[in-house]
């Protein structure tokens, strides 16, 4: 939580400076984009961007840049941080000691952070080629 709220604050410290001029891959139309995305669902992002890596390394950056309002960002971050622990914690408690968990750790870590990519790509590629056909 400590961390996104640096983030946060990097974010709305930093971006309006960066958007000041249009430059090749950073422009004011993004900014606008982004805080009216971050208005209507800043606080979804909060909470799920905790179980995507890389992602949720960024949606606090990116929600201090789209001047989403602090309160409503720490509010859904302590929702987010919590969901997020509380998830770990259970299924650790149900599945950390089955033999097969046991015996291939490693490829059970590769799976979760491999499905857990699934959803932001599905709707990156979702939304390339519609946007294509339109």
């Amino acid at each position: 939580i400590a961390g996104d709220t640096l983030n946060y604050w990097i974010g709305k410290w930093i971006g309006p400076k960066v958007f000041e001029k249009n430059y090749r891959f950073i422009k004011k139309e993004y900014l606008q984009k982004t805080q009216s995305f971050y208005e209507k669902h800043g606080g979804k992002t909060i909470i799920f961007a905790r179980f995507i890596p890389v992602i949720r390394t960024f949606a606090p950056f990116v929600a201090g840049i789209g001047t989403m309002n602090y309160g409503k960002f720490i509010f859904y971050n302590v929702i987010g941080g919590f969901c997020w622990i509380t998830s770990f914690l259970v299924l650790g408690y149900f599945f950390g000691n089955l033999p097969f968990v046991k015996n291939n750790f490693t490829l059970v870590i590769f799976g979760i952070v491999g499905l857990s990519i699934l959803p932001p790509v599905y709707e990156f590629l979702k939304h390339k080629f519609t946007k294509n056909k339109v």
